[in-house]
């Protein structure tokens, strides 16, 4: 089944000191750049944020959130106006150990339980609403009635099927997003440890 990419790169990045997030290197690529490189399925790459350059992203198609910054359900709903597949990976922008094999594995996970959707889940069980794959007609539907600002307010009662994926020998979880200065210090080494023992 094709799908299309919804990637969330705007935001202030208040907790990196308004650093432009989605473009900090790891290991010799933005995080965006990476996140882009686990959807290369994808029929379309809709990246909600300023265009940036790099790797896999002169594919991507444009769109910003109004007004820009104002979260991630306005950006959501700016991004499913370009889509066009039946299903959509739904991810962040600084997702560093994120791989397409992950992605393949929340899509399948979504067809065999029939449900709308697939989210990552970390160790502790709580769902990642930024990582994870969708059925278009049920998102847009969610979204009509929402009139709320949390993605798990208008993802939550889809009810999607939880997906719990072990890292890779060496690596970093998927789930694992780079919130602040040591996230993305964490995320810089365990990358670097994981390609040099690879």
């Amino acid at each position: 089944m094709p799908y299309d990419a919804v990637i969330l790169a705007g935001g202030h990045a208040r907790r990196l000191g308004g650093l432009d997030k989605p473009a900090e290197p790891v290991a010799g690529r933005s995080l965006i750049e990476r996140v882009a490189a686990a959807v290369p399925g994808a029929r379309t790459l809709v990246v909600v944020g300023p265009p940036r350059p790099g790797r896999g992203l002169e594919r991507a198609v444009h769109t910003r959130e109004e007004p820009p910054g104002s979260g991630p359900v306005p950006a959501l709903r700016a991004g499913l106006a370009l889509v066009t597949a039946d299903e959509i990976a739904l991810l962040a922008a600084d997702l560093p150990f994120l791989t397409a094999d992950h992605v393949t594995a929340l899509r399948a996970a979504a067809r065999e339980a029939g449900a709308p959707g697939a989210v990552l889940v970390d160790d502790e069980g709580a769902e990642q609403w930024l990582t994870g794959v969708w059925r278009t007609r049920a998102l847009r539907e969610a979204l009509a009635g929402y009139g709320g600002h949390s993605l798990r307010g208008a993802l939550g009662p889809l009810e999607p099927v939880t997906v719990r994926l072990a890292a890779e020998a060496g690596g970093g979880t998927p789930w694992f997003d780079c919130d602040t200065m040591d996230d993305l210090d964490r995320a810089r080494r365990t990358r670097v440890t994981s390609e040099e023992t690879a």
